[in-house]
């Protein structure tokens, strides 16, 4: 946080002195602190067909396995002897300050994992003032979400549909509802070969469920019922989701030209999710979107792919001086975020140890996930003799591979 001033919010470590404190009083932490456990606990708390979705990824795993394993040959290199407090998190990102580089990434029918859904991770992101990406495939409506979130800050992803009117009409929603950036997801125009939902032959989807934002949007009812006798989604709800997926996961991607179409429709910062190579990054620059997000979905797209955080550097030579690019893919620590910061990202995504926290205690668990990633980092960058965020880069970090590093956890 910044210089300490009357009214000046506590700094992020004190999270950890507070658990001392009240384990001095005989209270534990509500939920471990330690990632690697928290995903076991997550895995007893949750049922198994939505602790597979969330956890799981494409094909045996590779990608999952590249994405933590690129942290692991980046290696932070402390200096001392160096005052640091209190640390300044704070960055800018498309006009607009942040308390800290922390975003909670967006994750579709977040119901399936606690009933407090999105509406508990969008209040416990606006207690925090962490940034919540409220995901196409909720199973909140896009009104309740904006209550739960108050006056925290929101962003919307967007499963972009083929149909151009139903997705003018979804902007205009979006807009309405005071959302701050868009951010489009351009890797996932089909769900790939996972077998942890295949074998339980689970999508939370196909049943209806996080289809609100399509099935509210009054193009894709009329549509709807234009082709299936005046019948709503609410009557025929499995007909209704094989329509809305039809257009969100058709299995084709709009090519780069069609970004005219959003650009007419969202006079905000756009955001491209899923970059991977430095000529997309050049390609998202050259049709004038505000940032990407470099991610290959948690490894949950294609199997076999790098590792997020081994084309960072890459892309942000390309244009990192050009655009805002953001980091998503792996980040489990606060030591990560310092290593994805130093490689050049503005700020990072979190997605799946979020909702280990949301589907272990949902918004209580939430916060304190969020609470201690956020301490994590502030203490590291401490004890790396780092003081701002804005002072991370390159000389922070040494490449070192280990043969027989392994991977700490997915």
């Amino acid at each position: 946080m910044g210089d300490k001033g009357e009214g000046s919010p506590p700094p992020f470590i004190s999270y950890q002195t507070d658990i001392y404190v009240r384990g001095s009083n005989g209270s534990l932490p509500l939920l471990t602190t330690d990632p690697n456990k928290l995903r076991a606990r997550a895995k007893q708390a949750m049922r198994e067909d939505a602790y597979n979705y969330i956890a799981g990824g494409a094909g045996e795993g590779a990608t999952m396995n590249a994405n933590r394993l690129a942290f692991r040959q980046w290696k932070i290199v402390p200096r001392m002897m160096r005052p640091n407090a209190p640390r300044d998190l704070k960055v800018t990102l498309f006009g607009e300050q942040y308390d800290s580089p922390v975003i909670v990434a967006p994750v579709g029918a977040q119901e399936v994992y606690h009933r407090d859904r999105e509406l508990g991770t969008a209040a416990a992101s606006a207690e925090l003032n962490v940034p919540f990406v409220m995901s196409t495939l909720a199973t909140s409506s896009m009104p309740d979400v904006v209550a739960a979130s108050g006056a925290g800050p929101r962003w919307f992803q967007l499963y972009w549909p083929m149909d151009d009117e139903i997705t003018a009409s979804i902007l205009k929603t979006v807009k309405a509802a005071g959302f701050r950036v868009l951010v489009i997801t351009v890797d996932t125009a089909c769900m790939s070969w996972r077998p942890s939902d295949l074998d339980n032959a689970f999508v939370p989807f196909i049943a209806g469920r996080g289809n609100d934002v399509g099935f509210d949007d009054p193009v894709f009812r009329r549509k709807f019922a234009e082709q299936n006798g005046g019948a709503t989604p609410e009557e025929s709800p499995l007909l209704a989701a094989k329509y809305w997926l039809g257009e969100a996961f058709s299995g084709d991607s709009h090519p780069w030209e069609h970004l005219e179409l959003i650009k007419k429709h969202w006079d905000g910062p756009i955001v491209l999710k899923g970059i991977q190579h430095p000529e997309d990054a050049l390609l998202a620059l050259k049709h004038g979107v505000s940032g990407i997000v470099v991610s290959n979905h948690g490894g949950r797209q294609v199997d076999g792919a790098v590792g997020s955080l081994d084309m960072l550097p890459e892309i942000v030579q390309a244009v990192g001086d050009k655009m805002t690019v953001l980091f998503d893919s792996g980040i489990r620590t606060g030591a990560d975020i310092v290593k994805a910061l130093a490689l050049g990202a503005k700020a990072v995504l979190v997605g799946r140890p979020v909702m280990y926290g949301l589907g272990i205690a949902g918004k209580a668990g939430v916060k304190h996930v969020l609470s201690s990633l956020l301490a994590d980092l502030d203490g590291t960058m401490g004890l790396a003799g780092i003081r701002s965020v804005a002072d991370l880069d390159r000389t922070n970090l040494k490449r070192i591979s280990y043969g027989g590093d392994v991977i700490s956890n997915l």
